[in-house]
Order: C-alpha cells, then sequence, then structure tokens
C-alpha cells in the first residue's frame, strides 16, 4: 500500500472512531455537525481509533502523542513499541524519541536567549561572533535573522550529516564545511541545516558554554526537563530509556544516528518533557513560575513573519513554521532523521500544543502518511473552520495558469556539486488544463495523485475539494517564484534554466547513454558475427582507426555517466552521504576529467572520417550513426561540466 493509501486508511479508522463526526447533526441533513471539545476523554478515544492501526498497517514500532493546553498536559500517550525485540512499549514519560529539525526550535530559543541578553544582534553580521569567516555574497553578509529565517543563501549540504560515529567538535565541522552561497542573504528561503548548527555554534561562543551544556542549563532546566539531551551519543544515564530506530518495525533496530550539525537535530527527549517545551513557548516562556525567556522575547519568535513569495501562504517566523488550517493560527515545525519522524504545532490563540513522533519510516514512507493524517486530522475534528474562498474570471484563470506553467527548481538543492546531477530528477512541473486549473508536482494528495489547483486570487491557487495554497510571485509580468503551505516556509521553486530542463535533458541523457552503451556492446557482437562467418574486416586506415576509438570511448563514457547515477541513487536511497566515500568520488572525478572530453573528442573525428570517406551503400547508415555518437559523447560531456561531474570537489 502507497503512502497517500495508507493515510486515506488511518484517517477512515480515525473518522470511524468518533462518531459525531460519522452522522449529521440533528434538525439538518446537511448541517456540518459541532466540533467536540478537546477533552483527554474525547482526545484519547480519537487516538487510540487512529494511531494503533496506522502503526500496525504501516509496520511502524511505536509513537508517542503529547497534547497541552491550557498549561496543563491533556494527553501523554505511548503507541507500539520502543524497542521491538525485548517488546519494550513507549512510556510517555520516559522513552526518549528523537524529534529531528524540531530540536532546531530548541536551538532558536536559545539564540533568543542571547538576543534578550544583548550578546546576539539579529541584524548584525554573524562573522562578528565567528572564529572563522563565513564570506559576503552579493555584497552582503549573513545575519542571525537570516539564519533563523533560512535566508542566509547557502546550498543544501548532505555530507557527514548523519553517521554512525560520534561527530566532530561542532566548530571544527563547520569550519571544514562551509556550503556555497547561491541565493543573495534576504532574498529566498532555502532550509539549511548548516545555518542552524551555525547558530548554536554562535551561542556556544557568546556564551562561553559548549551548546549542549548551554542547553541544558538555560532551556532544560528551568523547564524541570530530564529525560532530555543534546548529547551525542547520549550519557549513560539516559540510554537504557532511548528508544530504538528502525527502517520497518519487522525489521531489525538501527544504531543511534548521529548528527554533524547537531544543533539542527541531535536532541533525544521524551514526549512529557517536550510537553514541558510546548507549554512555555505557549505561555510566552513561562512555565511554573519560571521563565526561559521574556514574554516580549518569545513573542517576537512567534509573531515576525518573513513574506518571501505571498502573504497569501505559511510564512517563515524567527525559527517557527506558520502551519494554519482551517482559518487558525498554527506554528511549529516538524523533523526527521532517516529513522524518526516528529512535529509539533502550537495554537497559540487557543493555547493548545501537539507533538508526535515516530520510531520507524514504515513501509512505503508510512510515517510522512502517519503525521500528516494526525495533524490534519486533529485540526479538522477540534479546529474545524472554512477553506479559503474566492474566485476570478476563466479567462485570467487561463492566462495565470499559463504563466506559471513550466518547470522549477527548488530552492534546497546542491547547486556547485556532483549531487546536483540528482536534483535533475527532482525538479517541480506545474502543468495548466484548458480550464485554467493548475497541479503542481509537489503538491500530492492522500491518493496519490497530484491535486488540481483552482485560481482564487490573481496567482493564488487552492486545492480543489481541499485547503492545501499555492501562491507565486510575480515580477514584470513574470512568474520569478512560487511555493505552496507546505513548503513556502522554507522552500521556494524558481524558474529552472532551460539548459538544465530535465524535459529535454532527462530524456537526451538517457537516448545518449543507451546508444553509446549499445554501440560498445555490439562490437565485440559484430567482430564475432564475422569470425563466425569468415568476413574481413570492411575499413582500413584512418577509418578502421576512428571505428575502434570511438567504440572505446562510447564504452567509457557510457559506463562513467553510470557508475555516477548509480554512486547518487545509492547514496540517496541509503541516506549515506559520508566521506569514507571519498576515495570513490576522487576515483570517478579523476575519471570523468579524461573520459568525458576525450570521448567527445573522439566522437567529433569519427564523425569527420566517416564523413570524408566513402563507404558504398553503407554510407548513410554509418554518416546517422556517427552523428549520434558524437552527439550522445557531447551531451554526456555537458552535463559532467555543468553538474560538476568534473572536477576535484568533494563537497556533497
Amino acid at each position: 500500500m502507497g503512502l497517500k493509501s495508507l493515510a486515506i486508511w488511518a484517517l477512515a479508522a480515525c473518522l470511524l472512531a468518533a462518531p459525531s463526526l460519522a452522522q449529521p447533526g440533528p434538525g439538518s441533513a446537511s448541517a456540518a455537525p459541532p466540533a467536540p471539545a478537546l477533552s483527554a476523554v474525547d482526545l484519547e478515544a480519537w487516538l487510540d481509533g487512529f494511531m494503533p492501526y496506522a502503526l500496525r498497517r504501516g509496520d511502524v514500532a511505536g509513537a508517542v502523542v503529547v497534547v497541552v493546553k491550557d498549561g496543563q498536559v491533556l494527553l501523554a500517550k505511548g503507541y507500539g513499541y520502543a524497542d521491538v525485540k525485548t517488546r519494550r512499549p513507549v512510556d510517555p514519560e520516559t522513552t526518549l524519541f528523537r524529534p529531528g529539525s524540531v530540536t532546531k526550535l530548541i536551538t532558536w530559543t536559545a539564540v533568543m536567549q542571547q538576543v534578550e541578553l544583548g550578546r546576539i544582534d539579529l541584524d548584525r553580521d554573524v562573522n562578528t561572533y565567528l572564529d572563522f569567516r563565513i564570506p559576503p555574497f552579493h555584497g552582503a553578509p549573513v545575519t542571525m535573522r537570516n539564519l533563523m529565517t533560512h535566508t542566509g543563501g547557502f546550498e543544501d549540504s548532505l555530507k557527514n550529516i548523519l553517521s554512525d560515529d560520534p561527530p566532530p567538535p561542532l566548530g571544527a565541522f563547520l569550519k571544514s564545511r562551509i556550503p556555497a552561497r547561491v541565493f543573495a542573504p534576504g532574498k529566498v528561503p532555502a532550509y539549511s541545516n548548516y545555518g542552524a548548527s551555525l547558530a548554536g555554534y554562535i551561542v556556544q561562543r557568546v556564551s562561553g558554554e559548549p551548546f549542549d551544556a548551554y542547553v541544558e542549563r538555560h532551556v532544560f532546566a528551568p523547564l524541570g526537563i530530564s529525560h532530555a539531551s543534546m548529547r551525542q551519543p547520549l550519557p549513560a544515564a539516559l540510554r537504557p530509556a532511548m528508544s530504538s530506530g528502525y527502517a520497518r518495525a519487522s525489521e531489525p533496530a538501527k544504531a543511534f544516528e548521529m548528527l554533524g550539525l547537531a544543533p539542527a537535530g541531535s536532541a533525544s527527549i521524551s514526549g512529557a518533557d517536550m510537553a514541558r517545551f510546548m507549554i512555555a513557548h505557549l505561555q510566552d516562556g513561562a512555565f511554573e513560575g519560571k521563565r526561559i525567556m521574556g514574554p516580549q522575547t518569545a513573542r517576537a519568535m512567534h509573531d515576525t513573519p518573513l513574506t518571501t513569495v505571498s502573504p497569501a501562504l505559511d510564512r517563515m517566523l524567527l525559527g517557527f513554521y506558520e502551519m494554519d488550517r482551517n482559518g487558525r493560527r498554527i506554528i511549529g515545525h516538524e523533523g526527521d532523521s532517516r529513522l524518526f519522524h516528529s512535529a509539533l504545532e502550537l495554537y497559540p490563540d487557543d493555547h493548545v500544543g501537539l507533538f508526535l513522533s515516530l520510531n520507524s519510516l514504515g513501509s512505503d514512507n508510512a510515517a510522512y502518511a502517519i503525521r500528516t493524517g494526525l495533524e490534519e486530522g486533529f485540526a479538522d475534528r477540534y479546529f474545524p473552520g472554512p477553506a479559503p474562498k474566492g474566485a476570478v474570471a476563466p479567462e485570467i484563470a487561463r492566462r495565470d495558469a499559463k504563466a506559471i506553467a513550466g518547470v522549477y527548481d527548488g530552492s534546497r538543492r546542491e547547486q556547485t556539486g556532483f549531487l546536483s546531477l540528482g536534483y535533475l530528477l527532482m525538479q517541480a512541473k506545474v502543468t495548466a488544463d484548458a480550464d485554467g486549473r493548475i497541479t503542481a508536482s509537489p503538491a500530492i494528495g492522500l491518493d496519490g495523485e497530484a491535486k488540481q489547483l483552482e485560481e482564487i486570487a490573481p496567482f493564488a491557487w487552492r486545492a480543489v475539494g481541499g485547503q492545501e495554497r499555492l501562491a507565486a510571485r510575480v515580477v514584470g509580468g513574470k512568474v520569478v517564484m512560487w511555493s505552496d503551505d507546505e513548503d513556502s516556509p522554507s522552500t521556494v521553486y524558481t524558474r529552472t534554466p532551460w539548459p538544465r530542463d530535465g524535459r529535454w535533458l532527462v530524456p537526451a541523457l538517457g537516448a545518449s547513454v543507451g546508444a553509446l552503451l549499445l554501440t560498445a556492446v555490439l562490437w565485440p557482437v559484430s567482430a564475432l558475427v564475422r569470425r563466425r562467418y569468415g568476413a574481413s574486416f570492411p575499413l582500413l586506415g584512418q577509418a578502421a582507426r576512428s571505428y575502434r576509438w570511438v567504440r572505446i570511448g562510447a564504452a567509457a563514457a557510457s559506463l562513467l555517466m553510470l557508475a555516477w547515477l548509480a554512486t547518487i541513487g545509492a547514496m540517496a536511497a541509503a541516506f549515506y552521504f559520508s566521506s569514507k566515500l571519498d576515495p570513490w568520488i576522487l576515483a570517478l572525478h579523476l575519471s570523468s576529467i579524461a573520459v568525458f572530453p576525450i570521448a567527445a573528442a573522439v566522437g567529433l573525428w569519427n564523425l569527420w572520417i566517416v564523413w570524408t570517406t566513402r563507404r558504398g551503400w553503407r554510407g548513410a547508415f554509418a554518416r546517422v550513426w556517427s552523428l549520434i555518437l558524437a552527439s550522445s559523447c557531447l551531451i554526456l560531456l555537458w552535463v559532467a561540466l555543468d553538474f560538476h561531474l568534473i572536477g576535484l570537489g568533494f563537497a556533497f
């Protein structure tokens, strides 16, 4: 069963467990029933109808769900197992989960504590606080505000982000892994684990305390948080409480994951302790008479939106995301490692918080569907509201749909290293139909199909029958970027330059590799056939030499490109981006420096020889095939140059 199908089944189970939603209210067959009150009894019944089924169906070992309301824990409950082998159940009070990038909210809280103390200025060059230098880009420095809003302009960096080995000291890691800059600061949101970790290092520098120790003393201790740590590996006292992590519950547990960029995602924490953190933020920094920040500082974190695409979309706050639904204000963050998958949502106006963490990815990436199902189901059940409304004239809808149609690159990407070739297959496509509706490949419904979106305001669309919004920024009558609610706080989509447009480049690359590989395979086959029937080789001199060399070049270039594609595919599939691969990557780079240019030169030489040599009736086919071979070699050379296969860089 696919990801979206699982979510449908989970939501169905959720609704069946809620009789008050299953039938229309008395007196009106069409009237929507009133929302049930958010109480511990109703919530537990609802979750008990949703979570056990979803975990079993998705092959997920265990989960913790915590809901807080009005400064108190309304419900904290574990589902499934913290360890399948020993059948240790999830205990919401003590079992530790890895919340992934939800950790960033802890990091941003630490940053704002230092802002409050006057040690950090949100709008000052971060180099003021560092013992190494982040170069300016387009004449502008990076500021802490840029880091908190993911607008530092860094390309994505995956190398050694996850490992089974303890990471090096934070400062050393950051100094050795400065990502390239691809956007001017403050202009384009591009999610950056490096930027968040740089912020954590700045806290370490200005406070004079190691970052993990700082968090323990100034965030965890005031809140009475005792089952939590930022340390890697975990302190010995906490290891027995740590949940195992799984690819699937039916498979053996995996090792404890180590993050090189620790402030971006290294936390381990129990559900009950995350409840304390949520309550503190819902109460503007206060918890049980103690404060982790002043009310003005907390409100600055929660109420300072950055609009980069459109105010119609969810925006980035100071570390928090807007995650609005049903007209309700929601802020929070989601987080993922290879094994754990989490979400934290706060309803500030309703004094409610929700935290979920799952300890398995599950079959068909089930964790994502379960998370989405729970987040949306919780909002729709307890905080229902109308979907965004609006309409435009049909001719405007058709015009705007045509204007946005095309191919786009996500801003969170690698652009200057060999992994950029992998992003070629991840380009976003927007298509328009005759009625002015659009589909966008990142906007996928629970049925696994692309959502249809209709325009409700100029260059703002809403999913048909749903709530997800998509909007574009238009400059000079042209769409320069767009995003949707799921991505918009930290990722936007910008036009793909035509040389990298996957609509032509992917088929061209595939056809080129295929033609070269076919040529290489048929070379020994044709030799064997001639030998079998006693036929002589029909070419002499330069023609014979170009025939042989172009086939050697075809074999070398096609196999090398396949090696690159297989390497990138294997790294992505296993989410393995370790420096242990450096010798292999170096071998591929060195081979590329020689093979692709030489193969292209040989292809052009062969083209000239074939077209200037008489070959009788076979000449027409030879000329066409020599043109195909030369074109294929040139396309591979172009890809190798444009996607940085030719080079000596180890950044990825």
